[in-house]
């Protein structure tokens, strides 16, 4: 059962990687319990979120995406062995954890920059 947030922008948080207050890293205010509702009108404080977690996250965000662009389903050791076999690099369980996560943030971040952008302000509320 996944958790899934919805308003001004929709989609379901990452299972077992995303927590559903992510939008704090972009200026969102949290609103109410059991649903957190989201309010985000400062754009500048969406794009430094952005930035940061794409400063963190470097090439592994295109590497990530390549990989998801060609798969539907993944688990840690299938990313972790593919790592592997394509970057030639050994990640542990944490690190892989911390990149998905980032990812996660990504791409919340850009929904809600796309909204804000367009309309001045992002609503939504995410599932606890």
């Amino acid at each position: 059962m996944g958790r899934y947030y919805n308003g001004d922008i929709e989609g379901k948080f990452w299972f077992g990687v995303q927590s559903s207050d992510d939008a704090l890293h972009f200026g969102a205010i949290e609103q109410e319990p059991a649903y957190i509702d989201y309010y985000v009108d400062d754009i500048e404080q969406v794009e430094d979120g952005l930035k940061e977690a794409r400063d963190e996250l470097g090439q592994d965000e295109q590497r990530l995406n390549d990989y998801f662009d060609k798969h539907n389903s993944y688990n840690h050791e299938i990313l972790i062995k593919h790592y592997k076999e394509t970057y030639i690099i050994d990640l542990t369980e944490k690190e892989l954890s911390r990149k998905l996560e980032l990812l996660a943030r990504i791409d919340l971040g850009e929904k809600i920059h796309k909204v804000v952008k367009e309309q001045g302000s992002c609503s939504f509320s995410a599932e606890l």
